[in-house]
C-alpha cells in the first residue's frame, strides 16, 4: 500500500516530534521532512514532493500563510492543511485565501487530523467543526473584491519583506536572506509604505502584526 507522504512545518520541535511518532504509527502515512520556518517548508517541499504538509502559521522569517501561496502555487499536487492555535477570522480567511485544503485547531484530537488529512487527499476540504459558523460566513463574505484585504495590494515579495521588516531585521539583513542588493530591499520598503500609505518602521509592524503576516508570539 502506498503511504500518504507528509511534511511538518512548526518551529516549535516539540509538536514535529509528537506529531512524527503518532502520524508514523498510521499504516498508511508517514512523514518525509519537517521544516522549523516556512521558507525551508517551501524548500523542503520542492525537494521531498510530499502529499501533504502540515503547516503552522506562526512562524519567523516566513509564515505560514506565504509559505502556502508559495507551496501551492508553485508545486502541484500537494495539499496543506493548516494546524494552528489560531481560531479568529483574520488567520482562518487569509489561510483558506493562501491555498490551503484544511484548517484545524492544534487542540484538536489526533483522530481529526488523521482523518483530515485522509479528507484532503481524496480531494475534499475538511474545516475543524470548533471553526464556527460565524468565521466560514465572515471567509465567504470577504471573498468580495471590495473587501479585499489591504495586504493583498502587496505583491508576495513585498509582503516577505514587511514580514522581515516587522520582526527587527535590518536592511542588510533582509538583503542577504532574500538574495537581493540592499538597493532592492530598499526600493521594496518604499513601495510598500507608498501603497500602504504608513511611513514609520513601528506602524508598519503594527500593520503586519494586524495583517497576521507575523505576531508577537514569533
Amino acid at each position: 500500500m502506498k503511504k500518504i507522504k507528509i511534511l511538518l512545518a512548526d518551529d516549535h520541535k516539540i509538536t514535529r516530534q509528537g506529531l512524527r511518532l503518532l502520524l508514523d504509527k498510521e499504516s498508511d502515512m508517514e512523514v518525509v521532512a519537517e521544516a522549523d520556518q516556512g521558507r525551508a517548508a517551501v524548500q523542503l517541499t520542492a525537494e521531498m514532493t510530499p502529499d501533504v504538509v502540515i503547516m503552522d502559521i506562526s512562524m519567523p522569517d516566513l509564515n505560514g500563510m506565504e509559505a502556502t501561496r508559495q507551496i501551492v502555487g508553485k508545486i502541484e499536487n500537494v495539499k496543506v492543511i493548516a494546524l494552528s492555535m489560531h481560531s479568529d477570522t483574520l488567520f482562518v480567511t487569509e489561510m483558506l485565501k493562501s491555498g490551503v485544503s484544511g484548517y484545524l485547531l492544534k487542540d484538536c484530537a489526533f483522530e481529526e487530523l488523521a482523518n483530515a488529512i485522509r479528507s484532503v487527499i481524496a480531494g475534499k476540504t475538511y474545516l475543524s467543526p470548533s471553526i464556527s459558523d460565524v468565521v466560514v460566513n465572515g471567509y465567504l463574505h470577504r471573498l468580495s473584491k471590495a473587501e479585499t484585504a489591504g495586504s493583498d495590494i502587496l505583491s508576495d515579495r513585498e509582503r516577505e519583506v514587511l514580514q522581515m521588516i516587522a520582526e527587527g531585521r535590518s536592511t542588510k539583513q533582509v538583503a542577504l536572506k532574500l538574495h537581493i542588493s540592499v538597493k532592492t530591499v530598499e526600493t521594496h520598503r518604499r513601495q510598500i509604505m507608498n501603497k500602504l500609505k504608513i511611513f514609520s518602521v513601528a506602524e508598519l509592524t503594527k500593520y503586519a502584526i494586524r495583517k497576521g503576516l507575523t505576531s508577537l508570539e514569533t
